[in-house]
C-alpha cells in the first residue's frame, strides 16, 4: 500500500516534533527529526559560531533519506525546507506560533539573545512559509497555528483524514 510523505516544518520551537511524535505514533508512519538524523550520522559540514551550533551537511541528508522517502509513509521534521526535492512530498505543512508564545519557549531552551531574536524575527517575517511557497507547489503547502493544545489535536485530526483521504485516492 502507498503511503503518503509529510514535511513538517516552521521555525524552531513551533511544536514540529511534538506534532510529528504524536501523528507517527497515531497513523503508523515513520518519522524522522532531521536534525536527531544529522546528530546520528555526523551529516554536518562545519560549526556555526555565532549561532552556537553544527552546519547542516544538506545533501548527505539528502543521500541518507533518499531510499526511505521513496519508500514512501515518512514524516520529516525539519525548520528548513528548501534542500529538499520537492517530489519527496505529498503535502507540506508550516507550523506557526504566536511571537510571545515562540519567546517564551525559545527562552526556556536556553537560546542565547541574538539566536533567540532572530528566530522570532523569522516567525514575524513568516520566512519559512515564504521558502515552503517557493519550493513547494503552493497547493501543498498549508499553514497551522500551534500555540496551544487545542490546535495541536486539531492539526492531528486535520492531518490524519487527509492521509486517509490520500491513501483512499492513492490505492
Amino acid at each position: 500500500m502507498k503511503l503518503p510523505n509529510i514535511l513538517l516544518t516552521g521555525t524552531p520551537g513551533v511544536g514540529k516534533t511534538t506534532l510529528g511524535k504524536e501523528l507517527a505514533s497515531r497513523t503508523g508512519l515513520t518519522y524522522i527529526n532531521v536534525g536527531d538524523l544529522a546528530q546520528e550520522g555526523q551529516l554536518y559540514d562545519g560549526f556555526d559560531e555565532e549561532y552556537e551550533c553544527p552546519i547542516l551537511d544538506e545533501d548527505r541528508v539528502v543521500d541518507e533519506l533518499e531510499n526511505k522517502m521513496k519508500e514512501g509513509g515518512v514524516i520529516v521534521d525539519y525548520h528548513g525546507c528548501d534542500f529538499f526535492p520537492e517530489r519527496w512530498f505529498h503535502i507540506v505543512f508550516v507550523l506557526q506560533t504566536d511571537n510571545s508564545v515562540l519567546y517564551t519557549r525559545l527562552e526556556k531552551r536556553g537560546y542565547s539573545v541574538k539566536k533567540l531574536q532572530d528566530n522570532v524575527q523569522c516567525e514575524i517575517f513568516q520566512v519559512l512559509y515564504e521558502e515552503a511557497m517557493a519550493s513547494y507547489s503552493p497547493e501543498i503547502v498549508h499553514r497551522l497555528p500551534s500555540n496551544v493544545p487545542e490546535e495541536l489535536e486539531n492539526n492531528l485530526d486535520q492531518i490524519m483524514k487527509w492521509i486517509e483521504q490520500w491513501t483512499k485516492d492513492n490505492n
